[in-house]
């Protein structure tokens, strides 16, 4: 039988780009419903928010490279934290028994990591804080990221039916 460490890396990989796909379209996938729904505009202005982290305001008048680069950035940074997870679930057998649990705190993490370094050391706009954004926005990233990711890992990466097979 194989174990984990006898696998080649294409596989593994392969399907670590898979869950950071899946978590990363989750996340934008409500984040544009919730920017829809609160100001009746196109939500791939959420795509020239995040490529303003690295071009500034120009972002907002740049057109379709704008968006592409917001795109590659948002499944970037969700692949970047698909990663980091997945390490830790390998390393840290415990998270796998308690998934919900595990989930709440990565997801709790990403928001404090997002809003506390990212986006400060980054060019995007600063605006002012607002409790009941925030609250909406870390439980997006706990509901879209969070717990998909520990369930996601354990089916897709971690499955032993599935390690059997490579």
């Amino acid at each position: 039988m194989k174990n984990q460490s006898d696998l080649p890396l294409l596989p593994v990989v392969v399907r670590i780009f898979i869950v950071g796909l899946i978590v990363g379209t989750l996340d934008i996938t409500a984040a544009f419903i919730k920017y829809y729904l609160e100001t009746g505009k196109n939500p791939l202005f959420i795509f020239k928010y995040i490529a303003s982290g690295v071009l500034g305001s120009e972002a907002f008048s740049t057109g379709m490279p704008a968006i592409l680069l917001g795109l590659f950035l948002h499944y970037g940074i969700a692949l970047s934290f698909t990663i980091v997870f997945c390490v830790i679930y390998h390393r840290l057998p415990i998270i796998s028994k308690y998934k919900v649990l595990s989930g709440i705190f990565f997801g709790f993490s990403i928001w404090v990591i997002m809003n506390f370094l990212i986006v400060p050391l980054s060019s995007t706009p600063k605006g002012e804080f607002k409790a009941g954004n925030a609250i909406k926005e870390l439980l997006i990233l706990i509901g879209m990221i969070g717990l998909p990711l520990p369930f996601l890992a354990n089916w897709l990466v971690f499955n032993e039916r599935i390690l059997k097979r490579v």
